[in-house]
């Protein structure tokens, strides 16, 4: 049995997108999932990149994008009043679900579809307060713990090479994004194309 672990941010929409396809492109194969909470936001700082919301014309396709998946993947998803937020409180909820600071799928559900249900402002204080009432983690919010937690898997993402969420790592391979499930369900059904393709791609010089 397979294990992957899934490096997500909640302030995403292709993750959230990806989160409710994984159980359906996976469908029969046998493997265990660890969902492990990151602040893309330091992706981004450490890779020098602009988010999508910083550049205009890509903050507008990325809206359209995302809304289009939707609806050919049978999702539902409404965007949230305000996009980009600050996604903090609700990271830092979904750690304080678990003492390991490895939240439940069910965890990660509820937390996604408060952002991507309803049209809502996803860090409304009064909407997070009673997603937090709903889920009653065991530990504080803003606990150091939950604070050391977000920092510690966020370092181990970007130690593994991890550039945006969501991205889903199996046997130190990194599958990124939506449109990686397919590539991801191929490995998983021992593709031959990863025995010679996957390595030969690191011996291709620099883009100019």
């Amino acid at each position: 049995m397979k294990h992957i672990t899934f490096y997500l941010d909640f302030i995403s929409p292709y993750a959230y997108l990806a989160f409710e396809k994984l159980p359906e492109a996976l469908l029969g194969h046998s493997y265990s999932v660890t969902y492990r909470p990151i602040l893309f936001a330091a992706l981004l700082k450490h890779h020098s990149q602009l988010g999508p919301a910083e550049i205009p014309a890509k903050r507008a396709w990325t809206d359209r994008h995302v809304l289009w998946l939707a609806q050919q993947n049978g999702v539902e998803l409404q965007l949230p009043a305000q996009h980009p937020f600050n996604p903090l409180g609700l990271l830092r909820l979904a750690l304080a679900c678990s003492d390991s600071g490895l939240p439940s799928r069910y965890v990660c559900e509820r937390i996604f579809r408060h952002v991507w249900q309803g049209g809502q402002d996803a860090a409304d204080a009064q909407r997070l307060q009673a997603l937090t009432a709903q889920l009653a983690p065991p530990h504080g919010v803003n606990d150091a713990l939950a604070r050391i937690q977000l920092r510690s898997h966020t370092d181990d993402a970007i130690a593994k090479g991890v550039f945006g969420a969501p991205t889903f790592e199996v046997d130190g391979k990194l599958f990124w994004g939506l449109d990686s499930l397919p590539m991801l369900k191929a490995y998983l059904d021992e593709d031959p194309w990863f025995g010679s393709a996957w390595a030969a791609a690191d011996q291709v010089g620099q883009w100019p």
